[in-house]
């Protein structure tokens, strides 16, 4: 494939924002240019600066599809989307959110579409509440149906956010499958006696009330990185662990790498940046034990019931009492995360972007 131009989406709430930039800056890297197209809350000034280096950056005035109070609030993203599109001549959109695709019109030179979804609330429902999703917000799953079906190349971070997404949508066609990865980063040079987690915490999915709960008769302190309070109104509160609130990226990274362990309680995690980043500096991990990180961590952490604080908390004891232990469980995460390096990502989606440039439209269907 010759060298693509590809318009990129993000946002500047979580993790897209990273996984956006890192993406982007390998695409370049390999000969490729990639405009970013960003939705929601706008970004700070670090955040465009950040993004400057890398090539144009455009913001639209339309609110993410998680924020958004119906589907008129988004009638205008696919128009101002083929706007972008058409103006920077680019022959792929590469949409982080799938409703993004749902109401974009034919395009000249019919850029091919790659859709990826880094979450959604049909899925989130059912791994959070047990439940479908409440017929207020019923037209966000059809928003992103419509959009899957829009899309030539629909992705996902992991093989369990792939097969809930079939389910949840009763898809005809496999959704690749590329992780996400990160850039490679050496092992701690020191270890801090203190349990840490990253999260956007008001998120109930994050599991703050449970992590919580187990940092209570710990003898290490437990340091829960990320906002407690939401965008949506949604907040968390803590009681017996040490909230530090949003700190900037790299701090962040140097915290969870050094952590004397790293936790994550998630319900729901379509793949998890913030363990990868842990395992990369070598800490050992606990995480709950639910189909995402069964799939990309089994034999490289300790798992605990999502729902139990007190084996959350009997998981962490073990390995404060047991050094050795919290060594080989470093080590084996250290391992692992060389399966998920940033440029097999970079290399992963640069597949994609020629399978869907050099095949037919597939038909995909995906129910409402």
């Amino acid at each position: 494939m010759s060298a693509a131009r590809i318009l990129m989406t993000l946002d500047a709430v979580g993790g897209v924002w990273r996984y956006a930039l890192d993406l982007a800056r390998g695409l370049r890297a390999a000969g490729d240019t990639v405009i970013l197209a960003g939705l929601g809350p706008a970004p700070s000034a670090a955040q465009r600066a950040e993004a400057a280096d890398i090539g144009p950056l455009e913001w639209g005035g339309a609110p993410l599809d998680w924020l958004a109070d119906g589907p008129e609030a988004l009638s205008g993203v696919g128009p101002w989307l083929a706007d972008l599109a058409y103006r920077h001549r680019t022959t792929h959109l590469h949409l982080n959110l799938p409703s993004q695709a749902a109401d974009l019109p034919p395009m000249p030179g019919a850029p091919r579409v790659v859709a990826v979804s880094h979450s959604c609330l049909a899925s989130w429902f059912a791994a959070v509440r047990g439940t479908g999703v409440p017929p207020a917000l019923r037209w966000h799953p059809t928003l992103t149906a419509r959009g899957l079906a829009r899309a030539d190349v629909a992705v996902a971070p992991s093989r369990s956010h792939a097969d809930a997404l079939a389910r949840c949508y009763r898809l005809d066609r496999q959704v690749q499958v590329v992780h996400n990865g990160a850039p490679p980063r050496p092992a701690a040079a020191r270890r801090r006696a203190e349990v840490v987690a990253a999260g956007r915490w008001w998120d109930e999915g994050k599991n703050a009330a449970v992590l919580d709960a187990a940092a209570a008769r710990l003898d290490w302190s437990v340091r829960m990185i990320g906002p407690l309070d939401g965008p949506n109104g949604a907040a968390a509160s803590v009681r017996h662990a040490d909230a530090c609130g949003p700190i900037p990226a790299e701090a962040a990274r140097r915290r969870i790498a050094g952590a004397g362990i790293f936790v994550s309680p998630s319900r729901y995690e379509p793949f998890g940046l913030a363990v990868l980043e842990a395992a990369q500096g070598g800490a050992p991990l606990v995480l709950s034990d639910i189909p995402t990180f069964c799939e990309l961590w089994e034999g490289a952490a300790l798992f605990f019931p999502a729902g139990d604080a007190d084996a959350l908390r009997d998981r962490l004891r073990r390995l404060i009492d047991d050094p050795a232990l919290a060594g080989r469980m470093g080590a084996a995460a250290r391992a692992r995360a060389c399966a998920y390096g940033l440029q097999r990502q970079i290399d992963g989606m640069r597949a994609l972007y020629r399978a869907a440039t050099a095949g037919p439209r597939p038909a995909l269907t995906a129910a409402e």
